[in-house]
């Protein structure tokens, strides 16, 4: 019997994620003061430390801290069940692999912030005139590109099965 090469590989763009995220995190906590923007693209963006105990758009993050434990813990979840669908899927399948490995790069970059730390470290900070997009990092990038990459691709094998 011989199997199918999976898209377990995809795991090293996962890494690469989480390895940048935590890097970039690093420098941040190493030269930026909370919450003192320093301008990057004067009018539109800044660098700026800030702490997020909570998930997207700091939900929950006045909670009194178990908010921690229930975002750490779906973390975890996502990037399992995701795994397991890597490990199903055919390797040259990139429409859904890599989605699902920016996602678990994200989820998991963010999660090591939550376990050393307590809270995850934000640092971009978009905005025009005075309005503010949260902050957010790297692996919030992540996951927002592999969530609208799943959403898109998703919607283009639906149209191919329709067609077929």
């Amino acid at each position: 019997m011989t199997t199918k090469p999976n898209a377990l590989p995809w795991l090293l763009l996962s890494v690469t994620i989480i390895a940048l995220d935590q890097w970039t995190k690093w420098l941040v906590l190493s030269h930026l003061e909370l919450h003192r923007p320093v301008a990057f693209i004067s009018g539109c963006w800044n660098w700026m430390l800030a702490y997020n105990e909570g998930a997207a758009f700091s939900m929950l993050g006045d909670a009194s801290g178990w908010q921690r434990w229930l975002f750490g813990g779906l973390a975890v979840a996502v990037s399992a069940g995701m795994a397991f669908w890597l490990a199903r899927t055919p390797r040259g399948d990139w429409r859904t692999a890599l989605p699902f490995a920016l996602v678990i790069g994200g989820a998991l970059g963010n999660l090591i912030d939550r376990i050393r730390i307590g809270h995850v470290v934000d640092f971009i900070q978009w905005y025009w005139r005075d309005h503010y997009w949260p902050t957010f990092n790297v692996a919030d990038s992540a996951i927002v590109a592999g969530a609208i990459a799943l959403l898109l691709f998703g919607a283009h094998g639906k149209d191919k099965e329709k067609s077929a």
